[in-house]
């Protein structure tokens, strides 16, 4: 566990780290490639004044955030030494195309069906700006597109983003609630009743919670205080959703109570545990319990399914059937919406493109991939067997059942489909602002 003594420097933290999402909000995800180390040292020199610290974040610039990644393919094209690339992570070596594999990305989320410039070797760097108003996000846009156009830095990549009415994914769920509490970083405004997660879970060059420090990217300058990150484009099939919901539910509270099943929360973000037959909007604006609450009164899930969304991706206090520690596999989500809303009650697909943009943050590389492949498309962890997440498994064999466990019969559905679709993603490293002085002044 991490000492409190570990002091962490919030003026060397990108603001990435400890952002939190302000609603409404606008934002942009840019992609660009270096044509040599010059061009993009330049371009790193010129984006610098633009990133926002977490310090910067935490006194007051809490409706900005800019952060900037690196790809594999980046750090080498500005130069970095060749002992230092071949000391990153697999994850970052290969690509994420290249480990569709241990992501599930078969059949339409195939690397083969993504959205250039995902997956082509072509995407240098991430640039994520998000703003809570939309005269910031154009200002700052247009201010660090200039920077990059000024290092004549080819942009091979846009993704705008804004959030929809009230806050919703476009499945109709309040997103955003849930943060971890990291020790050393400013807290998450929700009460949560587990104790801080060691810094080094996130943070590099810090102790995890075995007490060690997890491997970094060579030299110390350029891996301490960074953070790997994966980024996701996700197409959401609403209509689908929609479909599986009626065809399941007598009626429409039917269908918002199985909805809620799905998730372990009610579109409005109440949880289950603390609303487990109707929906609570009364928790809605109360931040000391939206997200404070266990699973310990829950053990066979009958208010929270097991198999439910955010019980896999943080199952809590729950009995686990295999050797896996949630404190170690927590990771920073943050995700944005892209698209149009589909119109309330329309259940066949419009073909719009609307989805979300997903952006995981950890110290472990292979973070992601844990968690798509042991916790999201494998029930085995839960007792489950065969079962995937509901929302976000790969359920495209039409074989796929859901169990909801209820007195006095246990409900099991089947026919489940795939309702996100993988459209790129990217893996990255999100430098400390240390070292990214450091890569833009690299001498080779």
């Amino acid at each position: 566990m991490t000492d409190a003594t570990d002091a962490i420097d919030l003026d060397d933290l990108q603001s990435l780290v400890v952002f939190r999402r302000p609603a409404p909000y606008w934002g942009s995800f840019v992609l660009a490639r270096f044509d040599d180390e010059a061009q993009g040292r330049a371009a790193l020199r010129g984006l610098l004044p633009h990133v926002v610290s977490a310090a910067e974040w935490g006194a007051g610039r809490r409706n900005l955030s800019v952060a900037l990644g690196l790809t594999y393919e980046g750090l080498a094209a500005l130069g970095v030494p060749s002992e230092s690339l071949a000391g990153l992570p697999a994850q970052l070596r290969d690509g994420m195309a290249a480990r569709a594999s241990h992501l599930g990305d078969v059949g339409d989320s195939a690397p083969d069906n993504w959205q250039s410039p995902f997956g082509t070797g072509r995407v240098h760097a991430l640039v994520s700006i998000t703003a809570g108003n939309e005269a910031l996000w154009r200002e700052t846009l247009t201010a660090a597109g200039s920077a990059i156009d000024k290092a004549g830095v080819e942009i091979v990549g846009r993704q705008h983003v804004a959030a929809l009415a009230g806050a919703r994914t476009t499945f109709g769920y309040r997103d955003g609630i849930s943060f971890p509490n990291i020790v050393g970083l400013p807290e998450s405004p929700f009460t949560a009743p587990e104790r801080p997660v060691a810094t080094g879970e996130f943070l590099l060059g810090h102790p995890c919670e075995s007490g060690a420090v997890l491997p970094m990217p060579q030299p110390d300058v350029l891996g301490r205080n960074g953070i790997f990150v994966g980024v996701r484009k996700i197409h959401t099939r609403v209509a689908a959703f929609r479909r599986f919901l009626k065809a399941n539910s007598k009626d429409a509270d039917g269908e918002e109570l199985l909805a809620a099943k799905m998730v372990g929360r009610w579109r409005s973000g109440a949880p289950l545990s603390l609303a487990p037959t109707a929906d609570d909007l009364s928790l809605m604006t109360d931040f000391d319990q939206l997200n404070n609450f266990t699973y310990a009164d829950d053990p066979q899930g009958l208010k929270c399914p097991h198999g439910a969304h955010i019980r896999r991706m943080n199952p809590r206090d729950t009995s686990l059937a295999t050797l896996s520690d949630p404190r170690i596999h927590r990771i920073i989500r943050q995700g944005a919406v892209y698209g149009p809303a589909l119109p309330d009650g329309v259940l066949d697909d419009d073909g719009a493109e609307r989805g979300l943009f997903f952006t995981f943050m950890s110290a472990r590389a292979d973070a992601l991939e844990f968690l798509k492949r042991e916790w999201i498309d494998d029930g085995n962890t839960f007792n489950l067997g065969s079962e995937r997440d509901p929302i976000a498994g790969n359920n495209d064999d039409g074989e796929a059942t859901f169990t909801i466990p209820a007195r006095p019969v246990r409900r099991r559905l089947r026919g489940l489909e795939r309702f996100t679709v993988t459209r790129g993603g990217e893996y990255a490293f999100v430098p400390s602002l240390t070292a990214l002085r450091w890569l833009a002044d690299l001498e080779t």
